[in-house]
């Protein structure tokens, strides 16, 4: 029964991100403008996240219309069957506002409150990624079929490529500006893409060895979480800790701790 759950779950997240990242791709308007900001006047959403999110709570709603939904432009609702849906419409809104193509789709179902499926789909990549819980990780691409993910072997810490993001309250990015330069002369160096879904499927793919920020909701990493874990990467927040707006950390084991242990010594995850 779960199972069978779990796959029709993953077939309605596929198709609402796919979906919602078409109509992102191709209904961008010449002069998309901002709609709204949130915790800083550069903190922005457009119409584009508010209609694609409109997009993916409608679809899931009329099939699953007791289901629970946490979404980042508003949408929530506790629902009655177990089932939550944690969506971010357009994660990377500045990415897509400036052109830019490192922005995604991230809808992920929660049973009973722990992630069981997890979708991201990056258009201008041509990429999406998707994970139900101990099933592996996997993407399809410009490559025939599916492809299992699995996350690099773990280099030497100061061997590793880490991403990392900033928030848009002035006074955290400073901070975060001055533990990302003393984290630097320890890694191969960092990256700065400007999505957290799309980080923590790279850190999947093997294309990062880690990633690490600070001031990030959940609708920011649920999906990407699973299936970061499902390719082999750990996860987490501050040690022993779970991924929290605290602190949310991934990386191939070998890369995990030391770079968790590193963010706890310096304090990344305060002023």
């Amino acid at each position: 029964m779960t199972d069978a759950l779990h796959r029709d779950l993953l077939a309605l997240a596929q198709e609402a991100a796919r979906r919602a990242g078409e109509l992102l791709r191709d209904g961008r308007p010449a002069d998309l403008a901002v709609a709204k900001t949130k915790s800083s006047p550069i903190d922005v959403v457009t119409e584009m996240d508010i209609a694609a999110e409109k997009l993916i709570t409608d679809l899931i709603s009329g099939r699953r219309p007791e289901d629970g939904f946490l979404g980042e432009e508003g949408a929530s609702a506790p629902g009655t069957s177990g089932i939550r849906w944690v969506i971010d419409p357009l994660d990377g809104t500045v990415n897509y506002l400036y052109g830019l193509p490192t922005w995604a789709v991230s809808i992920a179902a929660e049973q009973d409150g722990e992630t069981v499926v997890g979708v991201v789909t990056a258009p201008m990549r041509g990429e999406t990624y998707h994970a139900v819980r101990g099933g592996g990780a996997w993407a399809t691409g410009a490559w025939e079929g599916e492809r299992a993910l699995a996350c690099r072997p773990a280099p030497p810490l100061d061997q590793a490529l880490v991403s990392t993001g900033f928030n848009y309250v002035t006074e955290v990015r400073a901070h975060q500006a001055r533990i990302a330069a003393r984290l630097i002369p320890l890694l191969r160096d960092i990256r700065r893409g400007g999505s957290a879904a799309v980080d923590l499927c790279d850190v999947a793919c093997g294309r990062l060895d880690g990633y690490y920020e600070r001031g990030l909701n959940a609708w920011d990493y649920a999906a990407g979480d699973l299936i970061a874990r499902e390719a082999g990467a750990l996860t987490g927040g501050r040690p022993g800790e779970r991924l929290s707006r605290d602190l949310t950390v991934a990386g191939t084991p070998g890369v995990f701790e030391p770079l968790q242990g590193l963010l706890e010594d310096f304090g990344a995850w305060h002023d």
